[in-house]
């Protein structure tokens, strides 16, 4: 890995405690590496991330090559990302506090990364794609919400099994549209990766 003047693998290591520690949720390691190979793959050079939490993800999509600019709602969340990218010394990432849905974005990206309220899913991917490039992505996280989707009618927390529904309802819009192609990746907690077509 290049020398960023900072040992990043340690840095790294410390956000994964912290997020465990303070039970906030970021992607699992087979999930943030699959990314991580998309983004080379795909020769991704600008990512929006919509759902900053600590900047986790945005700390490793920027290793892998790309630009990232990152939304984040939570004020405290969004003050501890600023901490992490600055330990990072990692230039190229961008941290924006406020809501995704009111925000008025006017760039153009290779890939737009939804990690954010699951119940909001489809509103981001409609508000957003006009700042797809031709070619680009929308890649979303959690869509088997921990193996629960699917199984909405077995949950018996009423909040639990109305956030699952908006999931399945979210899946169920995609089969639907016709203006994306849908690819599941069954690692993490489940990836979409839509693609215009």
């Amino acid at each position: 890995m290049q020398d960023y003047g900072y040992n990043i693998n340690s840095l790294i290591s410390d956000m994964e405690c912290f997020a465990k520690r303070e039970n906030i949720p970021i992607m699992l390691s087979s999930g943030i590496e699959y990314l991580e190979e998309f983004i080379k793959k795909n020769n991704i050079k600008s990512t929006l991330e919509i759902g900053t939490a600590i900047g986790y993800s945005a700390i490793r999509m920027r290793l892998s090559g790309t630009s990232v600019k990152s939304i984040e709602r939570d004020v405290v969340r969004h003050e501890k990302a600023k901490e992490y990218v600055e330990a990072s010394k990692l230039d190229n990432i961008s941290l924006v506090l406020g809501d995704a849905l009111l925000i008025e974005e006017e760039g153009l990206y290779d890939l737009i990364f939804i990690d954010a309220a699951k119940a909001q899913n489809i509103k981001f991917i409609e508000k957003y794609k006009k700042n797809l490039k031709k070619d680009g992505y929308f890649i979303i996280d959690n869509v088997d919400f921990h193996g629960l989707v699917g199984k909405s009618e077995e949950i018996k927390s009423r909040n639990l099994r109305g956030l699952v529904r908006k999931i399945e309802a979210f899946l169920s819009y995609l089969s639907e549209q016709d203006e994306f192609s849908v690819t599941k990746v069954s690692v993490g907690d489940g990836l979409i990766i839509l693609r215009r077509k």
